[in-house]
C-alpha cells in the first residue's frame, strides 16, 4: 500500500532530463497512480507535445499522460464534449492562472482528483494549497492535497532545462537515450552504385565520432539472395527509417545516414514502374543536411551492380529529384579524405551560421 492514491506531476519538460525522470520516479514510487501534465507557451525548439508525449511515454509507460497545446486542448475538450475552462496559459503566465488550468485539467481532462503533487519548486506549497481548494471545492468536503518536495536544491541531479536547451550535446549526460535522440542532426548520403557512398558513411561518421546507419537496402537483398518483390520496397523504406530511429540513441550530435527512403524510391521506379504511396511519404523525412556522391571513382563490379552508365543515371535522378523538392544538397568529389574535408567544413559552416 502506497503513502497517496492518486499523483500529480506537472511540468514543461522541454525537454525532459534525468531530473524530471527523478521527479516522477519519485511519485511512481509513492502514489497508486500518477498523472503527468505537460504543457508550454511558447513552445520550444524539437520538444513539441508529439516529443513530449513520446518521452514519456517510452521511459513512463505506467503513469497517465496528458500533453497539450491548444489544439490539442480543443481536440481532447470535442472528444468529451466540454468547454475548455481558458486556452493553455503562457508561461509567464500569473502562478494563480497556471494552478487553474492544471486542477481543471487533472479534474475535467483527466477525471481524477489529486492527493499528492509532487515539485522541486519553491512554489509547490502554494501549488498544493490551491489543489487542495479547488477539489474540495468539487467534492463538496474538505479534501487536502499534498506537496511532495523532490530535491529542491538540485543535489541529486544537478541541471535546469534551459541549459540543456542552450546545449543538449554538452548536457547530453543527463538526458535519456531516447530523449537525446531527438536532438540529433541526420546527414543523408546519396549517390548511384559504386560512387563511394558506404565507404564515405563510415569515414565520415568516424570524424565525427559519431555512429552511421547502414543501407537497409542493400543488407534485405543479401538476406534474400537477391530475390526481390515490389513488397519489399515498402519493407526496406521501414527499416531504413527504424534503424536511424534506434542508432539515434548511440550518436553524438550526428547521424551519418547510407542512403534514405528517397533510395528506395529509385529502385522502385526503375526495377517496377511504381512507387508505395508509403514509401513516397516516408522519402519526404527531413534530413539536416544532403550530400550527394559524384561519379567520379572507378565503377567497381561487385556481383550485384549494374554498371556505369546505370550509376550516372541513377546520380542525374537524385539531383533532378532534390532539386524539384526544393532540397539543398553538396556533391562530393575527389577521393574519400577529400569528402571528409569537404563535408565537415560544410558541417562547420552551417552550425556556424546557426549560432549566430
Amino acid at each position: 500500500m502506497k503513502r497517496y492514491r492518486q499523483g500529480l506531476v506537472v511540468g514543461k519538460f522541454c525537454p525532459l532530463h534525468l531530473g524530471h525522470m527523478h521527479l516522477i520516479r519519485t511519485a511512481l514510487d509513492a502514489c497508486d497512480e500518477v498523472l503527468i501534465v505537460s504543457y508550454t507557451k511558447p513552445e520550444f525548439d524539437r520538444c513539441g507535445p508529439a516529443a513530449r508525449e513520446a518521452w514519456l511515454a517510452a521511459l513512463f509507460p505506467q503513469a497517465a499522460r496528458l500533453v497539450v497545446d491548444d489544439a490539442l486542448l480543443l481536440t481532447e475538450c470535442a472528444r468529451r464534449g466540454i468547454a475548455p475552462l481558458m486556452p493553455v496559459p503562457d508561461n509567464d503566465a500569473d502562478a494563480a492562472i497556471h494552478r487553474e488550468f492544471s486542477a481543471w485539467s487533472c479534474s475535467a481532462l483527466a477525471g481524477v482528483v489529486v492527493d499528492a503533487v509532487f515539485t522541486s519548486e519553491s512554489y509547490g506549497d502554494g501549488f498544493a494549497q490551491a489543489l487542495s481548494g479547488y477539489f474540495s471545492d468539487r467534492l463538496k468536503r474538505p479534501h487536502v492535497v499534498t506537496h511532495v518536495s523532490v530535491d529542491p536544491e538540485r543535489c541529486a541531479v544537478p541541471v535546469s532545462g534551459t541549459r540543456v536547451r542552450e546545449d543538449p550535446h554538452a548536457w547530453r549526460r543527463y538526458l535519456d537515450p531516447v530523449v537525446y535522440a531527438d536532438f540529433i542532426d541526420r546527414i543523408c548520403i546519396l549517390g548511384g552504385e559504386s560512387s563511394g557512398k558506404t565507404t564515405l558513411v563510415a569515414a565520415l561518421a568516424q570524424a565525427l565520432d559519431t555512429v552511421g546507419v547502414p543501407e537497409v537496402g542493400r543488407l534485405h537483398w543479401e538476406e534474400k539472395g537477391g530475390a526481390f518483390t515490389y513488397d519489399d520496397m515498402r519493407v526496406i523504406a521501414e527499416g531504413q527509417i527504424a534503424l536511424e530511429i534506434t542508432l539515434a540513441q548511440d550518436a553524438r550530435r550526428w547521424l551519418v545516414c547510407d542512403g534514405s527512403a528517397l533510395t528506395t524510391v529509385f529502385y522502385s521506379e526503375d526495377g517496377y514502374g511504381k512507387v508505395d504511396a508509403a514509401v513516397q511519404a516516408l522519402a519526404r523525412r527531413p534530413y539536416a543536411m544532403t550530400f550527394v556522391c559524384a561519379p567520379d571513382i572507378p565503377f567497381v563490379q561487385d556481383g550485384t551492380r549494374r554498371d556505369a552508365a546505370f550509376r550516372q543515371r541513377q546520380h542525374a535522378w537524385y539531383l533532378a529529384t532534390l532539386e524539384r523538392a526544393g532540397i539543398p544538397y553538396v556533391i562530393l568529389a575527389g577521393s574519400v579524405e577529400e569528402r571528409v574535408a569537404t563535408s565537415l567544413d560544410v558541417l562547420a559552416a552551417r552550425a556556424a551560421t546557426a549560432g549566430s
